[in-house]
């Protein structure tokens, strides 16, 4: 594993877990918890072939990193029932993008 490869799952977990601190504070806890279960977004991993490959770019590839899917994500944001779900998942696509930048 590379360190560019550690340092994105580093963010993954260390972004929204800032996001949770700096906006939902009384509640970060609960917040991380469901930014962070977002990443069961990367199970439409499993349908790539190969599995892994450090110099693809996810975005576009996989159909729930797709960019109709983004949008979604991004519509969710409105209602206050689905807001954190979706930050999380337009937080793991931001950080999904980064890879394509550098590759």
């Amino acid at each position: 594993m590379t360190w560019l490869s550690l340092l994105h799952l580093v963010l993954h977990v260390a972004v929204p877990g800032a996001v949770a601190l700096l906006f939902f504070r009384p509640h970060w806890r609960r917040a991380w918890l469901i930014m962070f279960a977002t990443m069961l977004v990367d199970l439409d991993h499993l349908l790539a072939d190969p599995l892994y490959d450090p110099n693809r770019c996810g975005i576009g590839f996989h159909p729930l990193h797709t960019y109709p899917a983004i949008a979604i994500y991004g519509l969710l944001l409105i209602p206050r029932a689905t807001r954190l779900p979706a930050l999380g998942l337009v937080i793991h696509m931001a950080l999904d993008a980064l890879d394509c930048v550098s590759t």
